[in-house]
Parts: C-alpha cells; structure tokens; sequence
C-alpha cells in the first residue's frame, strides 16, 4: 500500500491553476523526488498535501485513507453549544434595551449597594417573559447561523495542518523556520508537542508524569540531534548554526514527531559541495531509519544521487514520473531542466 498518493490533485486560486491534475503514489521506504523550474507548482503541490492549502479538486491519501478530522460526538457538542451562545446572545442584542431597564434601572436605588441576587432572577426573568416574536425567533436564527458558520470552519478546517501532521507527515519549509533565540534541543521539543501526553493540571502541578515526559523528550531530542550530526551543538541557540546546520536542525525537528513521511522543501538551498554530499547521506539515513522521504529540490547532483523516483512538473501540470535513469535520458527534460549542452 502507497504511504502518500496523490489523485488528481488541483489547487487553483480563483482563474490561475498553480497545479493541474497531478497523480502520484510514494511507496513505504522510497526517496521519491518532485522537480520542475521556478513556479512549476511544487511547493503548491506540498502545501495542498499538507493541509495547508485545500485541493480544489482530487484527493490526498495517507496509508489509504484520506486523513480528514472525523465527525465526533465532541464535535457535534460544541456545534450545540455554539447553536446555543450565539441564540441566546442574539436575543439579548436584540432586547438590550428592555433588559437593560428591567435588571439595572428598576433595581437601581442611588446609595444602596445593588442587589445582585434579584438582578440576576429578573434577567432570566426577562428573557423568559419576552414575546416569542422577540425572543424564540432570534434565537433559533442567531443560533442556526452561528453553528452554520462554525459547521462551514470545521468542514474547511478538516485536513488542517495539525491534523495531518497527527496522521504521521512532517515537512520542513523553503525558507527556514526557526526558534533563533531557543536552543537546538528546544526547537527540537517544539517539533515533539502534538505527540505530548502531559495535560494541563500536569504541567501545571508538576506531577511525577510531567517530569517523566520532560526527560524522554529531552533525552529523545538529543538522540535526533545526534542522529542529523548535530549532537555536539544541543545547548547552543539555533541563531547561531551556520546554514547547513540549520536545514540539518529543521530536518530534526520534523523528525521529533515520528512521521511515516517526511516531505523535504529545497533541503540543499544555499549549500556549497561538501555540504551537499553530508545532506545526502543524511538522507538516505532518515529512508534507512525506516521514515520515507519526498524532496523538492533543484540540485540535480542531489536529485539524482539519492532518489528512487523523480516526479517532473512544468506549468503546475505533470509531464513525467520515472526512475533516474529515465528522466535522464528524457529528450524533452534535458532540455527543459538539466540542460541540453550537458546531459549528466
């Protein structure tokens, strides 16, 4: 079974078609690669696969299943609740003024301390009494527009981001995104927070359960930074890094949730030759480690040393998937993306 397949997958933003009928399937263990010029829709292809942009048209399959937030009785209760608040404050909006004359006016008396406890019995008592042109129809309008309103927020919200990430998919971005002024352990940690179990009234108290998942994590977030080559540099401020260290530190922290797939944004972007190759063999040790990889990149070098697979996009649309040697060989993209003077 495909861990990620993408099914006609179409993302427009009003006329414009940034992607256009893109299929694909990632197999368990590939390094499956997207490439394609400046605008070709790459990034746009991550984003629609990692919540962050909604397909306007296709699907998005993690492990066989697409990962939306299922309708839950928790859901349904806050959708309620929300029918209920917003009825009731519709009415009294509404009714301001003869509630406002019947709780503070009436029982108002200059010198004497308010009597709170008959305020109250006459403001429900106000509510109660008011006309059902006044009060049953607002409230049933007010109410079923804001609980259509959050229903129209969840639907859209259903494969958000953090969500996705739950289903096991991490990414990192084009642009680094960093805690500058934290540590590497710390943005480490930042990268573990939606698989924490400790509760608020845990945190809060510190509870033995609040120390014990403190040091897993701590002790977890220096084993990944070890792992990406940075295990000598933990405690010192991510600002820091020189910048192939901190593409290596962003590539931790997506690790620090334990994904099945990890989707790489240009990894190799303003590193020189050395770095480059380490990046590689980085890599192939995160496949190894048993996580799958899908990159964007425009290193070719890169592209060709470590990928399984080479998904091609020119204009948002796809125009070719194969192995390396393929798309090496591929008249139409030597020219267009290796060049047709040098075809290695």
């Amino acid at each position: 079974m495909s861990v990620l397949r993408a099914d006609g997958v179409t993302v427009r933003f009003g006329g414009l078609v940034a992607v256009q009928d893109v299929r694909f399937a990632v197999e368990q263990g590939e390094i499956y690669a997207v490439i394609g010029p400046n605008g070709a829709g790459k990034t746009t292809l991550f984003n629609a696969v990692t919540g962050i942009y909604a397909p306007t048209e296709g699907r998005v399959e993690f492990n066989g299943k697409e990962q939306v937030e299922p309708l839950t009785v928790r859901i349904i209760a806050r959708l309620l609740a929300t029918f209920f608040v917003v009825g009731v404050s519709t009415v009294i909006g509404l009714n301001i003024e003869t509630i406002w004359t019947a709780v503070i006016i009436d029982n108002y008396k200059f010198g004497e301390l308010f009597p709170w406890g008959h305020g109250i019995e006459c403001f429900f008592s106000t509510l109660w009494n008011l006309p059902p042109a006044k009060s049953i129809l607002p409230f049933l309008l007010g109410g079923g527009i804001g609980a259509g309103a959050a229903a129209v927020s969840w639907s859209r919200g259903r494969r958000a981001p953090d969500h996705i990430a739950r289903s096991g998919v991490a990414r990192t971005f084009q642009n680094i995104r960093l805690f500058n002024e934290l540590s590497l352990v710390q943005n480490v940690l930042v990268g573990m927070d939606y698989r924490m179990e400790t509760g608020f009234w845990s945190a809060l108290f510190r509870l033995p359960k609040f120390y014990a998942e403190r040091s897993q994590c701590h002790a977890a977030a220096r084993e990944l930074l070890q792992f990406v080559g940075l295990g000598d540099r933990a405690d010192q401020a991510a600002g820091s890094l020189p910048y192939g260290f901190r593409r290596r530190l962003e590539i931790a922290r997506a690790l620090a949730g334990k994904p099945s797939i990890i989707l790489l944004d240009e990894p190799a972007a303003g590193m020189n030759p050395s770095e480059i190759v380490a990046l590689m063999a980085l890599i192939r040790r995160v496949r190894d480690a048993g996580t799958t990889v899908v990159l964007i990149e425009h290193h070719m070098r890169l592209v060709m040393g470590v990928s399984d697979r080479i998904l091609v996009l020119q204009y948002g649309r796809q125009i070719a998937e194969g192995i390396p040697e393929e798309i090496r060989v591929n008249p139409k993209i030597i020219e267009a993306y290796l060049g047709s003077e040098n075809h290695g």
